[in-house]
């Protein structure tokens, strides 16, 4: 399985980006998908997760903010990242849970700072 993601870069504080993850699996056998980041020196942490438009988790610190959609046609997962503060400086990582349990496939990840 492939997960590239890609939109990463640069963004001002209060500013909004939309990474993108493009997925070779058959997205709609998926249980789940999401993305995790990680900062320097911290542990990866959920940021979003996906199973159905209506069954989705978010991290606290993102809570209205973010948004994560899934395309099974297309095979993507999405994650729209609105007022952005400087926390959120951190590698991106796309995932997917083929099963309720078991291992995750991940993306090699994107970079998103936050800086003005």
């Amino acid at each position: 399985v492939q997960l590239v993601e890609s939109g990463g870069g640069l963004v001002q504080p209060g500013g909004s980006l939309k990474l993108s993850c493009a997925v070779s699996a058959k997205l709609s056998t998926v249980y789940a998908a999401g993305w995790y980041r990680q900062s320097p020196g911290q542990e990866r942490e959920l940021v979003a997760a996906i199973r159905t438009a209506s069954d989705q988790d978010y991290a606290d610190s993102v809570k209205g903010r973010f948004a994560v959609y899934r395309d099974n046609a297309k095979k993507t997962v999405d994650l729209e990242m609105n007022n952005l503060k400087p926390d959120a400086t951190a590698v991106y990582y796309c995932y997917l849970q083929p099963h309720w349990e078991g291992n995750y496939d991940w993306g090699q990840g994107t970079q998103l700072t936050v800086n003005s």
